[in-house]
């Protein structure tokens, strides 16, 4: 068999497993009868793969949880042809099948002035979840168990519950979430998902340690279950965390949630592609939970951004701006690109659904800040408001304003929806759009002072299409080029036109270049740098301990017990003849006077070496070696070190800089 027919085969068999696997843990339907899915790919203005075999009644969710505020400050939503409309029927005319709602305890202060972030208290959650179920849609109650925003950072305990112990909170909010959710069901909202605390990785309501937040969990889920069986409604429990990155960090959770017997159905996972790392590891996450704790997965929220705009004068979390994830521009392109993805390669993983995080928070009117707060603080449709600053001085108090997150809305600043939007409904199926350039991704070249400039000869273009992208020819700017002065540090934007016409931009920087690679010790992958010791035991580690860094997080560290030598040293090749000048920084202490330390750097034309020691924690040394020259492209430098027993210190930031010919 042809290897192409292999891996076809492969990619089937895999795609046919995650069907077995969604199939399996989601018997319950999340297809929407009012609105039927596209039984065929479509013509559209976004171009999309389709994902084989994804069921129809895979998760394809919207966090909503900011429109009623939106609503309320003056936002109006509409439809694809233009006509005002509920934005809960667009949504599922587009996709969408299932709505997620935050619920704060108590998010007023004392004299009923909201905290903002939409005031999402449980009167909220019911008018929203009585308009996602009048358009066929299901409802996923986020409980963050706190009157705000609760996450990685902080877990605030609802004022109610401020002064009690864990007995008597574990109680209470059993208490709150049956007569919440007794309230949120009886009024005609069609909940299928509760969720047990948002993104509870380091606390929940106040608790932090281990002991206390499964006995708040249980109680939770425990709630819920009660609920479940006096209302005869099937209502899956969700857990939510966040850091995915760790996926050691997330197996011990989820087997500190079996140990402690926390009874649950969904473990969710925030997973942001621009902050939360690769696809790779955010599968093998989904797929350990799955397969080693036989958990069903969901991705509970994601985004991405479709301009680098700010809508509101606010400011955005992501700016679209050097932040994207190569591959997705910051277009409309780009963000259906970036959802149809995730939801791949989730679906691939086995999990059985993805939410997208507030696809509805627009701005309140034009970019301007300061014509925009009042409405913020009357309606909390910003973020925070100034009234929240009690409750959380150093975050909200400080920081309180608009939405961070209008340019990752799937709808425009003017309430229009994003053809974007469709990605839910298109997934199975694609969509077909006419070939066009969707970005050419700016360019940034960086040039050593002193040394000749050279500029990219080709650049990248990214179609809607992704298959056609390639590389087209440019012809930059010859007056903006020239203007370009390499003797001295600068930095520059220099436009240019492709051979079709499309415009492209090199950002120029002249600076003294660092040709040390991973100087810092702050990527992962530390084999560039070779370290030979005396005796069995490496006395050296790449520590992450931002401390006892120069810059950064990670620094090479060293101790030992017995008295010990080591060296550490990296080759060079490819140089570009000339002089140049090396240093690096340490810094440590307890080391005797018969202790030795030394910066060196070898050439065809012999040694050159720089002496020095260390003499206090932080007391950051800088040997430097002069006038190194080079004359066949080759260096090889160090230091070698020769210390007595519990010496120690650290070393960062070599450098190494051509300084002349």
């Amino acid at each position: 068999m042809k290897k192409s027919s292999v891996k076809k085969s492969a990619v089937l068999a895999c795609s046919l497993l995650s069907s077995f696997l969604f199939a399996s843990c989601n018997q319950e339907s999340n297809e929407n009868p009012k609105y039927p899915l596209p039984t065929s790919r479509e013509e559209s203005s976004i171009y999309l793969d389709p994902i084989e075999n994804i069921p129809d009644n895979f998760i394809r969710g919207m966090d909503a949880s900011s429109v009623l505020s939106e609503e309320k400050s003056g936002v109006k939503y509409y439809n694809f042809a233009g006509v005002e409309q509920d934005v809960f029927k667009t949504l599922a005319e587009s996709g969408v099948n299932y709505i997620r709602l935050r619920v704060w305890n108590n998010p007023f202060d004392k004299d009923g002035n909201g905290y903002g972030g939409g005031n999402n208290d449980v009167a909220t959650a019911i008018e929203l979840g009585k308009r996602a179920s009048q358009y066929g849609m299901k409802v996923c109650i986020d409980f963050h168990y706190s009157d705000f925003w609760a996450d990685p950072k902080k877990q605030f305990a609802p004022k109610a519950w401020k002064d009690m112990d864990i007995d008597k909170k574990s109680e209470a909010l059993a208490d709150f979430t049956k007569d919440s959710l007794v309230q949120i069901i009886k009024s005609g909202v069609d909940v299928g998902m509760v969720q047990i605390g948002n993104e509870i990785n380091f606390g929940l309501a106040g608790e932090t340690k281990i002991i206390n937040i499964m006995k708040l969990l249980r109680s939770g889920s425990g709630a819920v279950r009660e609920v479940s069986k006096k209302l005869k409604k099937d209502i899956k429990i969700v857990v939510h965390y966040t850091q995915i990155m760790d996926a050691a960090g997330i197996d011990r959770t989820a087997a500190t949630l079996a140990n402690m017997k926390v009874d649950y159905d969904i473990f969710g996972l925030s997973y942001y592609p621009f902050w939360h790392g690769s696809y790779q590891n955010m599968q093998n996450v989904v797929k350990n939970l799955r397969e080693k704790y036989n958990k069903t997965v969901i991705i509970a929220e994601t985004s991405y951004c479709y301009t680098s705009e700010d809508g509101d004068g606010f400011g955005n979390s992501i700016s679209g701006k050097g932040d994207t994830v190569p591959g997705y521009p910051a277009t409309v392109q780009g963000q259906a690109w970036s959802v149809r993805d995730v939801f791949a390669k989730s679906f691939e993983a086995g999990a059985s659904g993805v939410f997208y995080w507030e696809g509805v928070w627009i701005p309140v009117g034009k970019c301007d800040r300061e014509a925009n707060a009042p409405i913020w603080e009357k309606y909390g449709s910003g973020w925070a408001t100034s009234y929240a600053k009690d409750y959380d001085p150093d975050d909200a108090g400080l920081y309180y304003g608009g939405c961070s997150w209008d340019n990752q809305a799937l709808f425009d600043f003017t309430g229009h929806p994003l053809p974007s939007l469709n990605v839910f409904k298109y997934l199975r199926y694609g969509s077909t759009a006419p070939l066009k350039v969707d970005a050419v991704p700016d360019v940034y070249s960086a040039c050593n002072v002193g040394s000749a400039l050279s500029l990219p000869e080709n650049v990248a273009v990214i179609y809607n299409d992704r298959s056609k992208n390639k590389e087209l020819s440019v012809e930059w700017n010859k007056a903006e080029v020239n203007s370009i002065d390499t003797n001295k540090e600068g930095d520059y934007a220099i436009t240019g036109k492709l051979e079709d016409g499309t415009e492209a931009t090199v950002y120029v920087s002249v600076k003294m270049l660092n040709f040390v690679k991973n100087s810092g010790f702050e990527e992962e992958d530390t084999s560039v740098w070779k370290i030979t010791f005396d005796g069995e035991k490496n006395p050296s580690d790449f520590q992450k301990k931002a401390d006892d860094a120069h810059s950064g997080d990670v620094s090479l560290h060293f101790w030992a017990a017995d008295n010990f030598s080591f060296t550490v040293e990296q080759k060079l090749t490819g140089l570009e003849n000339g002089t140049y000048r090396l240093s690096v920084f340490a810094q440590g202490g307890d080391a005797k006077k018969e202790s030795t330390m030394e910066l060196y750097a070898k050439t065809k034309n012999g040694e050159q070496k720089e002496p020095f020691m260390i003499t206090g924690w932080k007391d950051w040394k800088k040997p430097t070696i002069q006038n190194i020259k080079i004359t066949d492209g080759t260096l090889t430098f160090g230091v070698r070190t020769k210390l007595n027993a519990k010496a120690w210190g650290t070393f960062d930031d070599f450098t190494l800089n051509r300084i002349g010919d």
